[in-house]
């Protein structure tokens, strides 16, 4: 079953947000600046994968300078950590489409 939930990572003051598959790999990803509400992050495992099967590295980087890097770690375990919260899938839809239409704008800068 998919799930969407969001973390606050203190450290780099991003807002998480992860769509999650049944077995518990992050299936889209987007990270969100806390102070200013840029987002930073929009990376999809199907985008990921098709790069990675059909494209040339320099393809990938492109990408990864872009849209961010999808977690590449099972997220499972991450629903049970304190200060992570379920979110609606949609508003998981809204936060990807606006992180996608800024991150998709231009590549992305510091």
């Amino acid at each position: 079953m998919t799930t969407w939930f969001r973390s606050y990572d203190e450290d780099e003051d991003l807002w998480l947000y992860f769509e999650v598959d049944d077995e518990g790999w992050a299936v889209r990803q987007a990270e969100v600046r806390r102070v200013d509400a840029r987002p930073v992050t929009a990376a999809s495992q199907e985008e990921v994968l098709y790069l990675r099967e059909h494209a040339e590295i320099a393809a990938m980087v492109r990408y990864e300078e872009q849209y961010g890097i999808l977690s590449e770690l099972p997220l499972e375990d991450w629903q049970d950590e304190p200060g992570v919260v379920e979110v609606s899938p949609e508003e998981f839809e809204r936060l990807w489409a606006e992180a996608r239409r800024v991150l998709g704008d231009a590549p992305r800068s510091g």
